[in-house]
């Protein structure tokens, strides 16, 4: 699993023209920081994807747990940056002025974990049930399974509205599930398991003791309340845009 080479990055440059569009000074603190790590590791890798990419066999089988820490933060190319990117700008923004930095910050360094342990454990389950041990090879980088636990987050504390997936209006409380077979059926190489864990990790959070956890963390070790809304001011633009189905789908290796 290597990056392919290019001699212009333009999702890299697409990027750029977003946050500067949008406004540094815009982006809440933990939003940035997490952009920021992600092009840094984009531009310059701490190893090859093949050593970063997370799976059963290394992960599990080879104890190669460093994984789940790397696989996160590194992606397959430009565009899996780009488009990764400008959503996490999109969702964010909207949930760190929601929930507040700290508790932000803990949502981003549990979830990119525990998705990655969940990743694994549905693929071992399915490497054992199907008997087909293609399933402890496939191996995923990126932050998409991240991404899809906080659209569950941000369905969940901004309810109502509606998501158009080609063409079809899904209740937004609904379309995570719409989109991740909507990416898995348009994107074959896009990682559906991974994309799954992020959802059930996001379900864990709002629905399971874990947004309970995170909070009392926060309480215990933080000033900030967790349920403290932040303000940012945002002038001179209209916000960032999520990336729609059908532009992921032009540019899409197994991928979160």
């Amino acid at each position: 699993m290597q990056r392919r080479q290019r001699g212009v990055n333009t999702g890299l440059l697409l990027l750029f023209a977003q946050l500067y569009q949008f406004g540094l000074n815009n982006i809440p603190p933990v939003t940035l920081a997490t952009l920021a790590l992600n092009v840094y590791l984009f531009l310059n890798p701490l190893k090859n994807l093949h050593y970063v990419c997370i799976s059963v066999e290394e992960g599990y089988h080879r104890g190669d747990w460093q994984r789940l820490l790397l696989s996160p933060f590194h992606h397959a190319d430009d565009w899996h940056l780009y488009f990764n990117m400008v959503s996490l700008l999109w969702k964010g923004s909207k949930l760190e002025q929601r929930l507040g930095s700290v508790l932000f910050a803990l949502i981003i360094a549990v979830f990119s974990q525990l998705i990655g342990v969940v990743y694994v454990l549905l693929e071992l389950i399915l490497a054992e049930s199907m008997d087909d041990p293609s399933y402890r090879m496939q191996c995923a980088v990126g932050f998409s399974g991240v991404l899809f636990a906080l659209k569950v987050l941000n369905n969940y504390y901004y309810p109502g509205g509606s998501t158009n997936v080609f063409g079809i209006q899904v209740p937004n409380k609904y379309a995570c599930w719409a989109e991740l077979v909507a990416i898995h059926i348009l994107s074959p190489g896009t990682s559906f398991v991974g994309h799954l864990s992020g959802i059930l990790v996001g379900l864990l959070y709002t629905h399971g003791p874990l947004r309970t956890i995170l909070r009392t963390a926060v309480s215990l070790f933080s000033n900030e309340r967790p349920a403290r809304q932040q303000r940012f001011t945002y002038s001179g633009h209209r916000g960032p845009r999520e990336p729609s189905l059908e532009e992921i789908r032009r540019r899409r290796l197994n991928r979160f």
